[in-house]
């Protein structure tokens, strides 16, 4: 009875739906967490380099002010004139004002609400007598360590009580006198604490992480919280001083709990940027969505055994009647087979699932049958629109070219002129009613687009354009003349100084012909025959010369099919001319017609 067919189907179902589930329950989850771990250290990577920037552009302007006021001749002359023992109070306080006025401007003019302070080894200050600030920790910092770069702190020597009264990060300058370079004090360029910890909260790695920032002593830089120890935020940053790496990784365990600090030096101080993350809170929701598909792994256990028992119980009689509906199928008359399923439908619906099956499967033919036209239709528009897209990105990169040309030439009126032009076309482009239009309606959007040339090359560029008011009426898609018009000028001007482009549209015989011809540097037969031998979708993969060309001719043969041909006549040096034939009859014309006309 083990290989009866109630217990084959039951080993079956289970190998193919519970032990699959079952393995992709742990397999998912496992790649998920790479997946997830790869993509934080990404991101944090790219936030950090962000947040990088931010702290470096702001510690550029206080390196700027500090260097500036170091510089500054009022800067000197207060240093010289509180040097000298014979300089009379007024000439101290004449210096002093005016070193006050000039700080205040540059406090002014500085976006970052920077502050300044100029501080003299007796103990003054720019900003009056201030003898406690030696024994500030900075200054400590300053004397014993040589840290130009001091992290959160209250100064209560401001020029603004509101200062006073919030952190601030500093910038520390050596003030000495440049002619003789003897140190006299140091400069102070202090900027608010708040503002590096608005951008870092703004620039959050993970919302279940913290970031934070420390110094090369593991001395927080900030006044934000630090959530790790301090003796295991001290081996962390210990390990990130002796690894070469400027930014990375390092996993720590603490407690039986796993942590992701992802790390970050900055290239002006000895500052650390650090994420921490938890891998619980990090994989959260991996874990939960691997308990649910295991949940889920045993309930298809448990259905699988209901369905394998009522699946074989039904399959016990012959499926004669079922074979004669199945030889309708193969002579393909559907109609047939599905008028013979009903007959062999028996009271205890042994062979239900399999008439079921066959049904379906014939529906599923009929609709496949029936729908095929539909989707070979739905499968060209969507290579066409394909192409289509393809215009766009092209052209406004060109036009774009010439506008940025003209204003760096200054040339305001042309510029002005080109966006009239360019805004035209925007507006014909913007037309998506519709993806075919007529000829009289794409040459005026050449027009438009040749005028923005001859603005840019002016009377090194030649257009003629001859049209035929009899074949303007003709749909063509959108886009079809301004890429060969485009690659004419381009390649004109690739060994020449000058270019001649003719456009013109006749109607001869039945038939529309659009030709685009140069005065340029012409093709290879190679070249030629390459863009000759192509499929239309081959157009999406095609780079450099050769993407305009194919471009339009892939569009033309999805659009008009066999009543389009098209030609290429060029020689290297010479210039090149391209035909577009659209043929108006039932017919379609050989090249030796085509010759003829020429």
């Amino acid at each position: 009875m083990f290989f009866s067919l109630r217990n084959r189907l039951f080993i079956i179902f289970t190998i193919l739906l519970t032990i699959p589930f079952l393995v992709l329950s742990i397999l998912i989850p496992a790649w998920l967490t790479e997946s997830i771990k790869d993509q934080t250290r990404e991101l944090s990577v790219e936030v950090m380099d962000q947040y990088s920037l931010y702290i470096e552009s702001i510690a550029t302007q206080a390196e700027d002010i500090g260097k500036q006021v170091l510089l500054n001749e009022l800067t000197q002359d207060w240093l010289r004139v509180n040097g000298n023992p014979d300089a009379t109070v007024g000439e101290k306080f004449l210096a002093e004002t005016n070193l006050e006025s000039q700080l205040a401007a540059m406090m002014i003019n500085n976006s970052n609400s920077m502050s300044i302070n100029v501080f003299l080894n007796d103990g003054a200050t720019v900003w009056g007598e201030g003898l406690g600030w030696t024994a500030e920790g900075w200054y400590s910092e300053y004397l014993n360590d040589e840290r130009i770069y001091t992290g959160a702190h209250l100064d209560s020597f401001q020029q603004s009580s509101e200062m006073i009264n919030q952190q601030v990060n500093s910038f520390l300058v050596p003030l000495f006198d440049l002619n003789t370079m003897m140190n006299g004090g140091v400069i102070k360029v202090s900027f608010p604490t708040h503002i590096l910890e608005n951008a870092l909260d703004n620039q959050a790695i993970v919302q279940t992480g913290y970031t934070y920032l420390v110094d090369s002593n593991a001395e927080k830089v900030l006044s934000q919280r630090v959530p790790s120890e301090k003796t295991d935020l001290t081996q962390t940053i210990g390990a990130i001083n002796l690894s070469d790496l400027e930014k990375g990784m390092i996993e720590r365990v603490e407690e039986g709990e796993k942590f992701l600090i992802f790390y970050q030096k900055l290239p002006f101080a000895d500052w650390v940027l650090m994420n921490e993350v938890a891998e619980s809170e990090l994989f959260s929701e991996v874990n939960d969505l691997q308990r649910t598909l295991l949940f889920i792994s045993f309930g298809i256990f448990i259905l699988t055994m209901i369905a394998s028992f009522i699946f074989s119980s039904t399959i016990i009689l012959p499926v004669s009647g079922l074979t004669k509906a199945m030889s309708f199928i193969e002579r393909g008359d559907f109609k047939g087979a599905k008028s013979a399923l009903p007959s062999v439908r028996s009271g205890k619906d042994e062979v239900g699932y399999l008439i079921h099956a066959a049904d379906h499967t014939i529906d599923q033919l009929n609709r496949m049958i029936e729908t095929e036209y539909k989707a070979n239709l739905r499968r060209k528009d969507a290579e066409y629109n394909a192409l289509l897209l393809q215009i766009n990105p092209h052209f406004l990169n060109n036009t774009l070219e010439i506008i940025g040309s003209l204003a760096l030439q200054e040339k305001n009126r042309e510029v002005m002129n080109v966006s009239v032009a360019l805004g035209k076309m925007l507006r014909y482009s913007l037309k998506t009613e519709h993806t075919e239009v007529p000829l009289a309606e794409e040459l005026m959007y050449i027009k438009s687009y040749t005028d923005i040339l001859k603005i840019r090359y002016g009377d090194q560029l030649k257009v003629t354009i001859k049209d035929d008011s009899s074949a303007l009426g003709l749909l063509v898609p959108k886009f079809t003349l301004q890429p060969l018009v485009e690659n004419a000028v381009k390649y004109s001007f690739t060994q020449k100084h000058h270019a001649e482009i003719d456009i013109s549209i006749t109607d001869q015989n039945h038939s529309v012909i659009v030709a685009v011809s140069d005065k340029g540097e012409g093709m290879t037969e190679d070249l030629i025959t390459n863009l000759k031998d192509f499929e239309e979708s081959d157009v999406l993969k095609s780079k450099g010369y050769s993407i305009g060309l194919r471009n339009v001719i892939g569009r033309l043969k999805l659009y008009f099919g066999d009543r389009f041909s098209y030609d290429i006549k060029s020689r290297p040096g010479l210039g090149t001319d391209m035909y577009l034939y659209f043929y108006t009859n039932e017919g379609v014309e050989n090249d030796e017609d085509h010759d003829r006309r020429r």
